[in-house]
């Protein structure tokens, strides 16, 4: 295979991978926050993450991939303002915190799985890792990177870490508080962030999700939980970590801060981060209540393969805008592939001759997960009219190891009957049970000039499309 490069957010340029150990990677993706349903702009993201993971696989790799659940600490913005996003799921839907985090668990994993998303090796819930989490910021403070305020709750001091925003290339001197971010006379610096929300002065002194701690009972802010599970599960350096663009100014940059000033070295070799899925020039998000999620196509008609594939179309780094006709260019794309698999499958005539077809693939998926021009690949396969049936098949489904479309166990669907087509059916099996041949070969003509032919078999009468 090609050598693989991955466009590594914090340097801002490509680089080829090396693993931390030879045939293997680990990798840490950012998972949901389990209040609502995921909606399409998410899972573009958990999607290219499929893909990486895909690429890695495809290239011999050993992957060991780690995805946190969010059932605590995420406020409705990404920093320390707002309501508690579970606690307000909660109150939306008149249920426990604990019983919306399980619901939107497995919705979530529901339409993972059927877009194909290959489910992480290890999925943790930040709920089942608060020990971690007191363990790590026990380490800051050891350090001195934490105070407690006069509201009581414990923060990360960034002037403290001097590399704070390197990768998101903030300028912290620019950075007023008043003007880009909100006054809070419990911190010191703006920027400051919550380790750990304590129960004695803070506004969620009456929520339900509580633990105790050597700073009193509380419960953990959301930055810390991917510091703590990553290291628990990938150790103190990991080769990836991975996300939406909308993670790098607060929620990487802070995962960043807590994990080198815990250890004191650097964390990640390779940040990758996908961009937005746009809609009227907006990116989708929760806030606005009009989101789309992956049922809402279905229930338009479409296949969740579709709109996999409709994102194969754009590279990941790159905006991609929704709409519906897009998303039937892409149906019908994939439908047209689906038809020739199906065709090769069928036909399976050897015609080998010499093509460099892998070696572009390799090259294109290698090439920091170029997946339109890998699809371009695919297609040129498909439209060789030198190349056998055989040979196409094996090639696709190799490709399809990356891809993700499920092409390995397509079956051909008989058509639907018509209930036009039926009706005649049971005339004519009514007419064979009075012996009225005539009349039964009559409907028989009359269904075959129909496009369907009808054979009788001692279990009843089976209707195929011609």
């Amino acid at each position: 295979m090609s050598t693989l490069t991955l466009y590594n957010t914090l340097s801002r340029k490509k680089e080829k991978f090396v693993p931390l150990v030879k045939g293997k990677a680990g990798m840490y993706a950012c998972g949901p926050t389990v209040y609502n349903y995921a909606h399409i702009g998410n899972l573009r993201t958990y999607i290219f993450e499929d893909i990486l993971k895909r690429v890695l696989q495809h290239a011999g790799m050993r992957v060991t991939q780690v995805m946190n659940i969010t059932d605590v600490g995420h406020l409705t913005s990404d920093a320390d303002q707002g309501e508690d996003k579970m606690e307000k799921g909660a109150q939306r839907e008149g249920k426990t915190v604990w019983e919306i985090a399980q619901f939107y668990t497995d919705a979530f994993f529901s339409d993972a799985a059927r877009l194909n998303i290959l489910r992480p090796e290890v999925v943790c819930r930040a709920t089942d890792h608060i020990p971690e989490m007191i363990a790590l910021i026990r380490q800051l403070e050891k350090k001195k990177h934490i105070y407690l305020s006069p509201d009581r709750n414990l923060y990360y001091d960034i002037s403290t870490f001097r590399q704070y925003g390197a990768m998101a290339r903030l300028h912290l001197e620019n950075l007023q508080a008043g003007k880009r971010i909100a006054v809070d006379r419990n911190k010191r610096n703006p920027q400051d962030f919550v380790l750990w929300f304590s129960l004695a002065g803070s506004k969620f002194k009456n929520h339900v999700m509580r633990w105790e701690s050597p700073w009193g009972p509380g419960r953990p802010g959301w930055h810390i939980e991917c510091s703590a599970m990553a290291m628990k599960y990938l150790g103190k350096k990991i080769d990836i970590h991975c996300g939406g663009i909308d993670h790098i100014p607060v929620h990487h940059t802070n995962e960043i801060a807590q994990s080198e000033g815990a250890t004191g070295k650097p964390w990640v070799n390779y940040w990758l981060h996908g961009e937005f899925l746009v809609l009227d020039q907006q990116k989708m998000a929760k806030s606005g209540g009009g989101f789309i999620t992956l049922q809402t196509l279905l229930d338009r008609g479409f296949d969740p393969l579709d709109y996999r594939y409709f994102t194969l179309t754009a590279h990941y780094r790159k905006p991609l805008t929704f709409s519906y006709d897009a998303l039937q260019q892409a149906r019908q794309a994939l439908s047209t592939l689906r038809e020739n698999v199906l065709s090769f499958q069928e036909q399976p005539a050897s015609k080998p001759i010499k093509n460099t077809y892998a070696n572009q693939f390799a090259a294109a998926i290698a090439d920091d997960l170029n997946m339109p021009k890998a699809l371009a690949v695919l297609w040129a396969v498909v439209r060789d009219p030198q190349l056998g049936n055989k040979e196409k098949l094996a090639l696709i489904l190799d490709f399809d190891r990356v891809f993700g479309l499920g092409l390995a166990h397509l079956e051909r669907r008989e058509a639907a009957i018509p209930a036009a087509v039926q009706g005649l059916v049971e005339r004519r099996e009514q007419a064979r049970k009075q012996k009225d041949f005539r009349r039964a070969d009559e409907l028989r003509e009359e269904i075959a000039g129909m496009g369907f032919l009808v054979n009788d078999t001692p279990e009843g009468p089976v209707v195929k499309k011609r």
